[in-house]
């Protein structure tokens, strides 16, 4: 069921993560790295930084035990989604009627002629958030199911449509193109929200959502008028108390799990504030470098451990620790291997990456090769940040949500310091190291509350280290040959 579940995560975030390429080298092309581009990728950042929260890590992570806990799964679901609905409208009208501060808030360093350009698409891009959690909700109710396809393949239908939304503005100005580009955002929502209908008419979720509108019906609606001593009162009264349990035993997860699965996504988010007070291009340069460093950690971490956390969640619940300790033994030795070819390949070849994904256009040679420096110190945080994903399920699995947060708190205060001091000596790139310093002190806390004996028996492998060490070697051997008779200037 695991290796099931990982290789269709994996060629779906594969599918998804080729068409964002694509998305991204047809961005390029067209707005290059300036102002325009900058301008997008300000009002974009938002949004995508709650679609990773949601989508890979807080929402998810805290939803799904209490799903599988919850005697009422109906009323469970249906309160959930309303609730969170409700709120994130109440949001973006917010960002509507005050742009200007919010946009302010993405880029502190932004003029106020940069801040009135870019104030209109920030709106335009929040709305995604409302149906970014919807496409997440529903996902994770077919993961529920062991149903993964939806998740994995459905980022695809945005990058087509935002791929859309380029060509038909390819020859407008490019302020032009940056709303045409925003307005693909909202159809790509759509889009994924309606690919989930099928799966979830087949597998009986709209049998669950009935079921949980009639509940909510006669605790809400029905209670009210009926007598207190009646039979029928008390069984109402009996759902209300286990739904409101249940709802706040979910929310009491929630909130902590906001931070302690998204540290990667609040460092990055803090680093394009930072980057608005460097030189023109600076967002731009973390962005393109931080798009391909995300293909490795989605491709191979984020999908193995959406494959993994169902199980070791049920696992734990069923009192059956040793295989969900031996699940996770087999998961680490395969995301290290994998994650281990993707480090030394990535920092060996980081200017012809660059080159080949995106040089053309507007996208000139300086561009590529202060591209190229971000990428590789990102790079480096790629194994502590996909191996710390591994160690952090144990704690969600087991509700420890709080102690996850303090974790990762401490790690994101360490990083935004070491920003503070790196960005003055190396630019661009000295955000990119810090943030992979961060993912070295995640990873080290995370294993530490995991536990030193479950860890020592995890990579107590002597073949595993065997194979790691030839694996690199061979690599290394590799790439050197080819980039003697290959390499940009």
């Amino acid at each position: 069921m695991l290796k099931k579940a990982f290789f269709t995560n994996s060629s779906g975030i594969m599918c998804s993560r080729v068409f964002g390429f694509l998305r991204d080298l047809y961005t390029a092309h067209i707005l290059g790295a300036g102002i325009y581009s900058d301008i997008f990728f300000i009002a974009f950042k938002f949004p995508n930084l709650f679609r990773r929260i949601f989508g890979e890590g807080a929402f998810t992570q805290s939803f799904l035990p209490s799903f599988i806990a919850s005697q009422k799964k109906g009323i469970f679901a249906i309160s959930t989604l309303l609730i969170f609905a409700s709120v994130l409208f109440g949001l973006s009208l917010l960002v509507w009627a005050f742009s200007g501060f919010f946009t302010k808030l993405l880029a502190y360093g932004f003029t106020e002629e940069m801040v009135a350009l870019a104030a209109p698409i920030v709106v335009i891009n929040f709305w995604y958030l409302e149906l970014v959690f919807i496409v997440t909700f529903l996902g994770t109710l077919l993961q529920y199911k062991n149903s993964f396809w939806v998740s994995a393949y459905n980022t695809a239908l945005l990058n087509i449509c935002m791929i859309s939304a380029l060509y038909l503005s390819r020859d407008a100005q490019s302020l032009q193109i940056v709303y045409f580009l925003s307005y693909g955002v909202l159809c790509g929502g759509v889009a994924q929200i309606l690919l989930h209908f099928y799966p979830l008419l087949r597998l009986g979720f709209f049998r669950l959502f009935s079921v949980g509108f009639r509940h909510m019906w006669r605790v809400y609606f029905v209670r009210a008028k009926m007598h207190w001593a009646d039979e029928g009162s008390k069984k109402v009264k009996h759902l209300a108390k286990q739904a409101k349990a249940d709802i706040k035993m979910f929310f009491k997860q929630f909130f902590p799990a906001i931070l302690g699965s998204s540290t990667a996504q609040i460092a990055s988010f803090i680093d394009t504030m930072l980057a608005s007070f460097l030189v023109s291009g600076s967002i731009s340069y973390l962005y393109y470098a931080n798009r391909i460093f995300q293909l490795p950690l989605a491709v191979f971490a984020i999908a193995i451990s959406t494959a993994l956390f169902p199980m070791v969640a049920k696992a734990i619940k069923n009192h059956e620790e040793k295989r969900a300790l031996k699940s996770m033994k087999k998961s680490f030795w395969f995301l290290f291997v994998m994650l281990w070819v993707c480090s030394i390949g990535g920092v060996m070849l980081k200017d012809e990456i660059i080159w080949l994904l995106f040089e053309g256009g507007s996208f000139h040679r300086s561009d590529t090769l202060a591209s190229a420096n971000v990428f590789a110190m990102y790079m480096i945080g790629l194994l502590p940040f996909g191996l710390s994903r591994i160690f952090s399920l144990w704690l969600y699995a087991h509700q420890l949500q709080g102690r996850a947060a303090k974790i990762s708190a401490i790690s994101l205060l360490f990083g935004v310091v070491c920003s503070l001091v790196l960005m003055h000596y190396f630019g661009a790139s000295g955000l990119a190291l810090a943030g992979s310093l961060s993912g070295m002190m995640l990873f080290v806390l995370s294993v530490k509350e995991f536990g030193l004996s479950r860890f020592w028996d995890i990579i107590a492998y002597a073949k595993g280290w065997v194979l790691l060490l030839a694996i690199g070697a061979i690599e290394v051997g590799i790439l050197y040959v080819f980039l003697h008779f290959f390499h940009i200037n």
